[in-house]
Parts: structure tokens; C-alpha cells; sequence
């Protein structure tokens, strides 16, 4: 069986590039060091209201343990970047709303899932006997840790996953099996060397330190995990960003290497990639899961995606658009979009409107 699994390992390879994925790796269901480092996080709480970052007991950083009888894990990447694009140019322009370009397309998950399925099936029918369950971020999974423990790049300061050839702009997903396939090495280099550009730019400085990433202060967090209120101190340091930040992954000189995604269903739906704060503000919620079907942006939700608008509207210029679409927001009836409207209006020096009919 051994040379047959090792015969096997390049068909796989073959095959993953075959269903659309850059990269594939192999590794042991081991998280190594990066256990402790989660254990530490959370300990410290810096995951915020995440509270299924510490559930399921050792799931999330034993592979066996949420999978029994695993022996390998298959991890691979997908990139998504989509191109022509000009993300720097959408981040200075204070009108318009800046979306995290892994977002502006479909839902990566069920397109991944899916070619996920189909190799683990193909592997099956090559070698059967064996088991297969594939994964995209919808299981407790160290995704990037099992990444680079398969030879997949290396965490970078960012936290991100970090490929010389590709950069950070990817995707990435897990088969786990019982198949004793030969393993890859893991990716033990780090090649960030003294460079701390996404440290310096990050808009809340959200790293502590390096390889640290305090999730309660990051803008993703507080667009898409935080089902509350933004704090008030962090919302002028937002900017125009309204679902998602990748200012940290815009500044890393590895990420000149990143290749545009050639899958369509990754390309930007409904100009979301260039679109003015002000108009996403006034869709109707029809509007909104109208044009976010499929989108990974229904996360937030229709009231906390107007409660994102409103503090990107609040850091916009007091222009004739962001005041007026402010205005029709006043008297919201949910007070949780209300709350951030006053203050965008304060910021604007119109306060008053908030409590005029």
C-alpha cells in the first residue's frame, strides 16, 4: 500500500490544480507550537466575543480530537484576488465604502467545500478504504497553522499565512483522512526579517507586538464579529472601512507576488469593489439581501451593515450626499444603527438631527 500511497501523492497534486487550487500540502494532525499560542490568546481574551474560538475543548488545535482516527491533513490554497483592481485607490477616497476583497464575490465557503468533495472522491477512487472530510472555516480548525505545518508559507507578523510565491490574498481548506499519505515539511523559515509595515499601518493598532493580533481593536472584528456597539474610540480610526480591513495585507512587500484568482464567481458582484458610501447606506433591506446573496457580507447583517455604513459616513466629508443620506437614517428604528448615526451627524456638526422628525 506505501508505494501505492506515494505514487498517489503527485496524482493528488495533479488533481487539486485540476479542480482550480494553487497549492497543496500534506501533514501530520499535529498543530505543533501554535496550541500554545492560541491557548495564550485566549487566555488573555483577545478574542473578544468570539466565544467559539475557545468552545469545543481541544477541537480546534487537535485534529484527532474532531476527527478521530485522523492521520493527515490535506491543506490546500486558493487565491481570490481579483483583477484589474485598485484597492489602494477605493481606501483614499473617504467616500466610498471599502469592502475586504475576499468578500466581494460569492461565499468562497460552498465553491471550496465543493472541489474539496470532489478530490477527496477522486483520491477515494484511486485508493479506497479510506476515509475523507473536508473542511473551509466551518469547523474548529487551525487553518493557517495546519497550513504551514504543510509546508504552505509561514505565519507572518500579521498573523496571516504568508507564501513566497503567492503572498496572503487566499483561501484555504482541509481534508482530513485516515489515509497514511507521505507528509510534506513543514514550512519552518520566516522571511518577514525587520520589516513591520503591517504593524505600522494598521489603522487601530491592533497589534500588541508582533505574531499578536488583539482581535477586540481589529477592524474585521468590529465589522463583522461585533454584533454590538463599535467603540466609540476606535470609529474615527475606521475610516471608510465597512466590512473587513486588508490594510495589513496591502502593505506586505510579499504580496507583489500575489496572482489574480481565475475563478469568476471571486470577481467583484454589484460594484461593490467601488461603490459610494452613501448609496450603500440608503438600500432597503430587500436591497441588501437582494445584492448580498451568496456573499460572505450577510454575515453582519442588514442592521450592523448600516451601522458600519453609518461610521464610514461619519468619517466621510461633510458633503452634500453624506449628509443627506445620514439624515434619512435619523430615526431608524433600530437603536443600535440610531446610536451610530447621532455620532456620525455629531462628527459632522448636525447633532440635531438626530432628534428631529
Amino acid at each position: 500500500m506505501a508505494p501505492t500511497l506515494n505514487r498517489l501523492t503527485d496524482d493528488i497534486r495533479g488533481w487539486a490544480r485540476e479542480l482550480g487550487f494553487n497549492e497543496l500540502g500534506i501533514t501530520l494532525p499535529d498543530t505543533g507550537v501554535h496550541a500554545d499560542r492560541l491557548q495564550r490568546w485566549l487566555t488573555e481574551e483577545m478574542h473578544g466575543e468570539m466565544a467559539y474560538m475557545a468552545d469545543h475543548g481541544d477541537k480546534r488545535y487537535t485534529p484527532t480530537s474532531l476527527v478521530p482516527g485522523t492521520l493527515r491533513v490535506i491543506s490546500v490554497r486558493m487565491d481570490y484576488l481579483a483583477a484589474p483592481d485598485s484597492p489602494s485607490d477605493t481606501l483614499a477616497n473617504p467616500e466610498k465604502a471599502y469592502i475586504a476583497r475576499y468578500t466581494l464575490g460569492r461565499d468562497y465557503h460552498k465553491l471550496i467545500r465543493k472541489r474539496l468533495a470532489t478530490l477527496a472522491k477522486r483520491i477515494d477512487e484511486a485508493v479506497s478504504g479510506f476515509d475523507y472530510r473536508a473542511f473551509v472555516d466551518s469547523a474548529p480548525v487551525l487553518e493557517r497553522a495546519l497550513a504551514q505545518r504543510a509546508g504552505l508559507g509561514w505565519i507572518g507578523k500579521n498573523t496571516m499565512l504568508l507564501n513566497r510565491k503567492a503572498g496572503s490574498f487566499f483561501f484555504l481548506g482541509e481534508i482530513f483522512t485516515n489515509a497514511p499519505l507521505p507528509v510534506d515539511e513543514p514550512y519552518e523559515a520566516e522571511h518577514c526579517g525587520r520589516c513591520s509595515a503591517c504593524l505600522d499601518v494598521c489603522p487601530t493598532n491592533a497589534f500588541p507586538s508582533p505574531y499578536t493580533l488583539d482581535a477586540r481593536r481589529c477592524i474585521s472584528y468590529l465589522t463583522i464579529e461585533l454584533k454590538g456597539s463599535i467603540p466609540e474610540e476606535l470609529r474615527s480610526l475606521m475610516g471608510n472601512r465597512v466590512f473587513g480591513c486588508d490594510d495589513c495585507q496591502l502593505v506586505c512587500p510579499w504580496n507583489r507576488f500575489s496572482k489574480p484568482t481565475t475563478e469568476d464567481d471571486f470577481q467583484p458582484r454589484h460594484q461593490l469593489d467601488n461603490s459610494e458610501l452613501a448609496t450603500l447606506f440608503l438600500w432597503s433591506e430587500e436591497e441588501f439581501l437582494k445584492n448580498t446573496e451568496g456573499s460572505a457580507i450577510r454575515r453582519t447583517g442588514y442592521e450592523g451593515w448600516l451601522r458600519n455604513l453609518a461610521v464610514g459616513l461619519g468619517n466621510a466629508p461633510s458633503t452634500i450626499p453624506v449628509i443627506e443620506a445620514l439624515k434619512q437614517r435619523a430615526q431608524h428604528p433600530s437603536a443600535l444603527v440610531r446610536e451610530h448615526v447621532l455620532w456620525a451627524l455629531q462628527r459632522h456638526g448636525l447633532a440635531d438631527h438626530a432628534t428631529r422628525d
